[in-house]
């Protein structure tokens, strides 16, 4: 019971030290994210880093047509004085722009640095140095160096998260290399070009958007990336919780790895243990033959758990012991193996309810807790859709061998006012159907197909009735009839395209699990052949 107990409180401890650091790091990345010149990030980070490590000096190091530039900010009183130096880099030594190691420099090191190299501008007053590699998508842009005047705060001060810390200062330093954004689409007929330029956040290639909400998902995607700890990712079906999923891996150290992924949805419950953690041959009856589990494919990686939600109560223990204790043990083998994995998951349904209905541990979910990142419907950020239109236009006409130019103004308006039930994915289909449709160099849109622009468009019911949010927000006896005259159109059919989650706008889970709390079983509708 004592090692328990203190082993609970070493746990309590790291978690503790876990949400201090991303109070520090929401803080870094809100002061660099945005600033538009080198001199107001050097500025921004200094007076944000201050209160927490009392540093009174900083320099920013990059390299321009062959020679060092230095930015310099030092705090004197209440101001912060900023000096540019220039000095050739010196391959080999401690500022090599292209050594990609942290490195510490005090005592005798420091005096020796400040002797060979009088170019770099470091103050008497200074004791101890911190040298970080700014590095962004493996590229080295540069590095920043910490100053202390106090040698004893190197104790206290934790260097992988000043590397953390590092990564959003080279993710701002790549931001503002980059600022020329490309110039807003302009019309040049009366119809829309899908060639034509647009903005998106430039720091993540793979996700196309503009909005304001989604810039703050990405700008969490860009605090928790160099972290280990688990991210929750939480959104209705068809939002994108994967490509978020990538964009962290991508981000993170583990990035020379592949990202493990596996749907707790499409996993019968017997064979759960066996592909979360493996086997042993002889285990049960068909296993004959050894098998590696998803989280020792994931050692050194990132495992993402789709549909978290779905994840059995017999089973919820054994995953938190993993987080806990970074081992898993094989199904029909006593050997513990040791495993580091960064545990990504993703669900569509509120965790909380079922922590509160007993269906979700409660100790699990807040060890997942965390960093939750929210991703927003497509209908909270509408101005994206253009941009999602045009890239899914391009992206699929040139697969399928089309020279698809440009798209209606009309057609583009349907488009942006629907309000798109199944968010990301259903409109990517309906661009997929649409590029099929079409003959020549102008998108044909079955727009007329969509609802829910005020009137419906044709002798469908809105685009409100189908959207998950509206659904749940019904009272009992509308969703009641709702689920029974879904279930009576799909023949009793719950899955797939044709099935009655499809047609409410839900997931098959969150169906299932409305309709067993309203005693309502699929058998009665099914239809029989």
């Amino acid at each position: 019971h004592v090692l328990d107990h203190q082993h609970e409180n070493t746990l309590t401890r790291h978690i503790s030290n876990e949400r201090d650091n991303y109070h520090i790091l929401v803080d870094v990345t809100n002061a660099v994210i945005s600033q538009s010149s080198k001199e107001n990030l050097l500025t921004s980070l200094l007076n944000c880093l201050h209160p927490y490590f009392k540093i009174k000096e900083l320099s920013i190091i990059e390299t321009d047509k062959g020679r060092c530039i230095q930015r310099d900010g030092r705090i004197i009183g209440n101001d912060i004085q900023t000096q540019c130096f220039f000095f050739n880099d010196i391959s080999g030594s401690v500022l090599d722009i292209y050594c990609s190691e942290t490195i510490i420099v005090t005592g005798n090191d420091l005096k020796q640095l400040r002797a060979e190299y009088s170019d770099f501008n470091i103050e008497n007053d200074i004791e101890c140095l911190i040298l970080a590699p700014l590095i962004f998508r493996r590229e080295l842009v540069g590095k920043v160096a910490y100053m202390l005047s106090d040698a004893a705060q190197l104790q206290e001060i934790d260097i992988a998260l000043m590397q953390q810390i590092a990564a959003r200062v080279a993710l701002s330093m790549h931001s503002l290399r980059g600022s020329q954004h490309s110039t807003h689409s302009q019309a040049k007929s009366t119809d829309i070009l899908i060639e034509e330029t647009y903005d998106h956040y430039q720091i993540f290639d793979d996700i196309i958007s503009q909005s304001e909400v989604m810039s703050n998902v990405l700008d969490q995607v860009a605090m928790v990336a160099s972290c280990d700890s688990t991210v929750l990712i939480e959104g209705e079906t068809g939002t994108g919780k994967e490509l978020i999923a990538a964009a962290i891996h991508k981000m993170s150290r583990r990035c020379n790895r592949q990202m493990i992924k596996m749907n707790c949805a499409a996993i019968p419950d017997g064979l759960f243990e066996s592909e979360l953690f493996g086997h042993e041959r002889g285990a049960f009856t068909g296993a004959i033959k050894n098998r590696v589990g998803r989280f020792e494919l994931a050692d050194q990686s990132t495992l993402f758990l789709d549909e978290i939600g779905d994840l059995s109560l017999a089973l919820q223990p054994k995953l938190l012991r993993v987080l806990q204790e970074h081992e898993i043990e094989r199904v029909g083998h006593n050997q513990l193996i040791n495993v580091d994995v960064r545990l990504v998951v993703a669900t569509n349904v509120d965790l909380l309810a079922r922590v509160e209905d007993k269906q979700f541990r409660s100790d699990l979910y807040f060890r997942m807790n965390i960093f939750p990142i929210r991703l927003p419907p497509l209908r909270d950020r509408a101005e994206d859709i253009p941009l999602l239109v045009k890239h899914f236009t391009r992206l699929i006409s040139k697969k399928m061998g089309k020279n698809i130019r440009a798209i209606t103004q009309e057609s583009m308006r349907c488009m942006t006012e629907y309000q798109w039930p199944g968010n990301v994915r259903q409109l990517k289909n309906f661009i997929e159907r649409s590029v099929i449709l079409t003959r020549g160099e102008v998108l044909n849109a079955p727009v007329h197909e969509l609802v829910g622009m005020g009137q419906p468009v044709s002798g469908h019911v809105s685009a409100k009735e189908f959207s998950p949010v509206a659904v749940h927000n019904n009272d009992e006896t509308i969703s009641r009839e709702a689920i029974i005259e879904a279930l009576k159109e799909s023949n009793g059919i719950v899955a797939g395209p044709r099935g009655a989650a499809v047609k409410l706008g839900l997931k098959r889970t969150t169906l299932l699990s409305r309709m067993q709390k309203m005693e309502i079983s699929s058998k009665d509708y099914l239809v029989e052949r």
